[in-house]
């Protein structure tokens, strides 16, 4: 039987794992690693670390399955970070993560000079610091002699197919979130590249999601355990390819995804740009299905609120957790209850995402007493980014998209309460899936279809089965739909203030 891979390069860690022409997850391995902070705003990753661990992970997964059984492999990537290439094909640069603001100074000269709708049109997106345009403008201007010796500058995707002795292929999902391409041309953008001077031979050539690319490097898949007849697909950028590996192929349904970023993914049948959309940073680019097209409305902050919590105040429970082999995270969460917080908070504790795009508001919790609990702590911060996930979803609805089912993936999905507790403050069902590794299982099912001429849909429909459909609880809507009018004045009253 052969079997697919996925792989999935994020901002915190890498993982592989291996599924069989069924869908039958049976080998899994991962690897972190760190973000190196800086002082002036910067967040890098070390790339040759990245694809160091990203080769382990592969080849630990290849170790667990037949030998040569590994037919195929797709490449899941977080989006817009690069890496500058060296002419003899070294690594120059550590690559700058979403998170990584020193381009922001960059931001409205560019803009007055090509046009801010202009730039919309082209791209489906709004000018933002996490986006690739505006890092290789600070990348240009802060290393111009590193810029000179660049050979090409490659998103993760591209890089470990780089790695793998492949030609660099980019998704066009992927390609989508650099704000270098035209989402409805399907090309990098020529106007945008000439004003940063810069060649398209320097970036990957655009390819569709799902597309052979061709085989691994013999030596190099030989020290991985896999076939040399181990062929590469083009995957995608995350948040697309772990909708697919939710099973999201209609309209109406979207990944609701809780991770290091938070975010809901839907998809349409074509772009839709609009004023409204615009305004509120909501984008449109390539879906992981040809001829489909998403949007990502997302908090930045998202689950490392959670993460934040356990590592400055759940000592408790980081202990426990060692001692007895259990999730400090499940720990935590038991404290939160069922009721509503009678806290609020504003998620902002990194920059904002969608729909403010905004780098300076700080986060807040509002309402502290000296009788206010730790348990009433948690439950805000979760509900605080629900709220701000329930104000996109807002938006996206009152611009015709309605959403009927989100499909919960990712680490919070694996916990009831803290489901619920999104579906209670957004009164939406939520579904949760046999899929564990959503972004793995979307791409190794690009290069299951890629081989065996299987529809994509057909294949979703095989790979993934709904396991629960946890409903909003009816006794909290009002006290949550009271709560959301005070949200929505919350932002403007903190930004007001904001340090």
């Amino acid at each position: 039987m052969n079997n697919y891979m996925g792989v999935d390069i994020g901002t915190s860690g890498c993982k592989a794992v291996v599924f069989d022409g069924d869908g039958l997850q049976f080998a899994v391995a991962n690897r972190e690693y760190d973000i190196i902070f800086s002082d002036d705003g910067g967040a890098e990753l070390n790339s040759d670390e990245v694809i160091e661990k990203c080769f382990e992970v592969i080849k630990e997964c290849s170790q667990q399955v037949v030998p040569n059984s590994i037919k195929g492999l797709g490449i899941s990537s977080q989006g817009e970070a690069f890496t500058a290439i060296g002419y003899n094909n070294e690594i120059l640069s550590n690559a700058m993560v979403s998170s990584d603001l020193r381009s922001l100074p960059y931001l409205n000269s560019f803009i007055e000079e090509f046009g801010k709708n202009k730039l919309y049109e082209i791209t489906g997106h709004t000018a933002h610091p996490m986006f690739t345009l505006f890092k290789l403008l600070w990348f240009k201007k802060n290393k111009p002699e590193l810029w000179k010796r660049t050979k090409y500058f490659l998103c993760f995707e591209d890089l470990l197919q780089h790695r793998l002795g492949l030609e660099p292929k980019i998704s066009y999902s992927l390609a989508g979130r650099t704000m270098l391409f035209d989402v409805r041309k399907h090309e990098w953008n020529s106007e945008i590249l000439n004003m940063l001077e810069l060649s398209p031979k320097q970036l990957a050539e655009p390819t569709p999601s799902g597309k052979n690319v061709g085989k691994i490097n013999t030596k190099i898949a030989n020290s991985l355990g896999l076939s040399a007849d181990t062929f590469v697909v083009t995957g995608g950028h995350d948040q697309p390819c772990s909708a697919l590996g939710a099973g999201v192929t209609e309209e109406g349904v979207a990944m609701y995804a809780t991770g290091t970023v938070e975010c809901i993914t839907p998809i349409f049948k074509k772009p839709i740009l609009s004023d409204e959309l615009q305004k509120n940073n909501i984008c449109i680019y390539d879906y992981t299905i040809n001829d489909i097209y998403t949007t990502v409305v997302f908090s930045l902050t998202g689950g490392n609120i959670l993460k934040w919590f356990r590592d400055e105040f759940g000592a408790e429970e980081i202990a426990k957790a060692k001692l007895d082999g259990t999730d400090a995270y499940e720990l935590l969460l038991k404290h939160v209850g069922d009721k509503p917080s009678s806290l609020m908070v504003l998620p902002y504790f990194t920059a904002s995402g969608t729909p403010y795009f905004d780098t300076k508001t700080k986060g807040a919790i509002f309402g502290l007493q000296l009788s206010t609990k730790r348990s009433e702590i948690i439950r805000a911060l979760l509900e605080g980014v629900a709220f701000e996930m329930r104000l996109n979803l807002e938006i996206l609805e009152n611009s015709g998209y309605k959403i009927k089912e989100l499909r919960a993936v990712g680490g919070g999905a694996k916990s009831a309460i803290w489901t619920q507790l999104k579906a209670n403050v957004m009164n939406k069902k939520i579904t949760t899936l046999n899929v564990k590794e959503a972004g793995c299982c979307g791409t190794a099912m690009l290069a299951c279809a890629a081989d065996t001429k299987i529809p994509i849909n057909n294949l979703a429909d095989k790979w993934i089965k709904p396991l629960s459909t946890i409903e909003p609880q009816p006794e909290f809507k009002n006290w949550y739909d009271e709560r959301f009018k005070k949200y929505c004045k919350l932002y403007e009253t903190v930004k007001s203030i904001s340090l």
